[in-house]
């Protein structure tokens, strides 16, 4: 059987855990568009970032 040969200190158990109080990812309401998309992200519906054109729109 396998034994750790150190103990775990505090720090690096709360290194580990520290994912544990991630929560879900918040999507919001696209002015132009009304989808749903992550905050500071392009919307891929439209290819729109911040009023500008990035991408070309997905024809769907």
């Amino acid at each position: 059987m396998a034994v750790p040969k150190r103990k775990t200190s505090p720090m690096k158990r709360g290194f580990r855990r520290s994912a544990d109080g991630l929560g879900a990812p918040a999507y919001v309401e696209d002015k132009d568009s009304g989808e749903l998309r992550r905050p500071h992200h392009i919307d891929l519906k439209t290819g729109m970032y911040r009023g500008r054109q990035i991408l070309t729109p997905k024809n769907a």
